[in-house]
């Protein structure tokens, strides 16, 4: 512990690749994250270090907290929200994926299953099952009772595995299927980019009422091809695409021709040889901080 106590920036720093991870997946939203570490760390500046005695676990409690008090407010905004909802990108590193339980817990996929459960029910899943806590201890973050944190997560988990999809780590085989998806796409034929979609596959747009995007998930290889190529031929004929890692996943980013700016970003999930989901973000607001790279990490340091 430094001598010159507890609330110094450089603890608050160290963690914040951890502080930042949590808050994200109790969220879904990079920008809300933000925001709750920097209220977090308002409260830890000002904190008497005789108070702290572990600082990690104080600012743990203290991120969670807040997270879940903004979770409530985002749950009722998002009931309200135009067209599908996803959770705001981040981009990761290309070796976010080297952990495959941090990798897993925020792709699309687990995200979105996240959002279907009560909060409380997601802060206890994720602290116990992605960060490892015991019930004892997130009975402490979130004000509750072991034995009601122990049945809040039995729960959850039950909630989350009837829901949970096989999740699939970024490989360089599933970026050689992306890159055969990107050069059938442009061929402008159904078959071979149908050749490419497992029979049940999703496709996804949030436009966020602010752009033009499909309102409703699109399901099944025909279907979401034609989809696709109708977009290739019109609103995005001319893009230039650049590949990307964002949420774990190999990610193409969209950019006008013209002026080189950000129209969207697609994120792709594959089994290793077919394309099983694409999450397209068009919504601005969630485009502004693409081009920040975020440090996803699950143990942080025993400060």
């Amino acid at each position: 512990m430094s001598e010159h106590g507890v609330g110094e920036p450089e603890t608050f720093d160290t963690l914040r690749p951890l502080l930042f991870t949590i808050a994200y997946e109790l969220l879904g939203s990079a920008a809300d994250a933000e925001d709750v570490l920097q209220d977090s760390y308002l409260r830890w500046r000002d904190i008497d270090p005789a108070e702290v005695e572990h600082p990690r676990a104080y600012l743990i409690k203290i991120v969670t907290r807040q997270a879940l008090n903004r979770l409530r407010t985002l749950r009722r905004r998002r009931e309200e929200y135009i067209g599908s909802w996803l959770p705001e990108p981040i981009r990761t590193e290309h070796d976010a994926s080297h952990d495959v339980l941090l990798a897993e817990s925020v792709s699309m996929a687990m995200l979105l299953v996240l959002e279907t459960l009560a909060p409380t029910e997601r802060a206890v899943f994720v602290l116990s099952e992605v960060f490892g806590h015991t019930h004892a201890e997130i009975a402490d973050m979130i004000g509750k009772s072991a034995p009601a944190v122990r049945q809040i997560a039995h729960r959850a988990r039950t909630h989350i595995q009837s829901r949970r999809k096989r999740f699939t780590p970024d490989t360089d085989t599933s970026r050689a299927v992306i890159t055969r998806f990107l050069q059938t796409a442009r061929t402008g034929e159904v078959q071979p980019l149908m050749d490419l979609l497992a029979p049940d596959v999703v496709q996804i747009s949030d436009g966020g009422g602010l752009v033009t995007a499909a309102r409703h998930p699109i399901t099944g290889a025909e279907p979401v091809a034609k989809f696709l190529l109708a977009l290739s031929r019109n609103a995005m004929s001319g893009m230039h695409y650049e590949p990307a890692t964002f949420n774990a996943l190999p990610a193409l980013l969209a950019r006008s021709p013209e002026t080189g700016a950000l129209d969207s970003i697609l994120m792709i999930e594959t089994d290793g040889t077919r394309i099983t989901a694409l999450y397209a973000v068009r919504n601005p607001e969630k485009l502004q901080h693409a081009d920040k790279t975020h440090i996803l990490d699950r143990a942080g340091q025993h400060i």
